[in-house]
């Protein structure tokens, strides 16, 4: 047992957390949605990386972790402390908070924005780190079917989150260009790893 949530749920929470914060990928979203340009597309074409990305880590890490048991224990109290960590850094932010700018990117072609999308998406190290590395880790703890729910609970998460926030750009702009916003979002953020981190390195013992 991974986690006192259930896998899909779990999975949900930690793919959300991972995703919603500051970053130059979710502003370019969020700037394309303020002038509805190629929005749709934009928000698929970092739904599926997400995806592909879990559900790589999910079926390397889940494979090595059945040939080998014992992995478990680590994993999961190396993911567990992880996520605390995961955690202090929304923290961080949420005190030296940033506000994000809703600038006009002009007439971009469908090229040129996918072309963009795609360098902030897997030119970020973190991006492998938190889909492959750590999402996979964490779901290796899972066993069998449980495993694959948690992922999908994740991959969920990253679908919501990008159509949201680009197809609710309008919306959400004026409010996430103050900073007790990303505030309180972070702080959201804070606790939700933290609770995971807790529980994930308890189940370890």
């Amino acid at each position: 047992m991974a986690s006192f949530l259930p896998p899909a749920l779990a999975g949900f929470a930690l793919g959300g957390s991972l995703i919603i914060a500051i970053g130059a990928q979710n502003a370019f979203i969020l700037r394309m949605g303020l002038i509805r340009r190629h929005v749709f597309v934009l928000c698929l074409i970092c739904a599926l990386s997400d995806a592909v990305l879990i559900a790589l880590g999910v079926a390397g890490l889940g494979a090595v972790v059945d040939s080998q048991p014992q992995l478990l224990k680590f994993i999961s109290i190396g993911g567990g402390l992880f996520l605390m960590v995961y955690s202090i850094f929304a923290i961080r932010r949420m005190i030296y908070p940033e506000t994000m700018e809703s600038r006009s990117t002009g007439s971009m072609s469908l090229a040129r924005a996918i072309s963009i999308c795609l360098a902030f998406t897997f030119l970020n190290p973190h991006v492998y780190l938190d889909t492959v590395v750590l999402v996979g880790a964490l779901a290796a703890a899972w066993q069998g079917q449980q495993r694959l729910v948690f992922a999908v609970g994740a991959i969920i998460a990253s679908f919501v989150w990008f159509f949201a926030l680009g197809y609710g750009a309008r919306l959400l702009a004026p409010l996430f260009e103050k900073q007790i916003s990303w505030q309180i979002l972070d702080a959201l953020i804070a606790i939700v790893m933290a609770w995971l981190g807790i529980s994930i390195f308890l189940s370890a013992f």
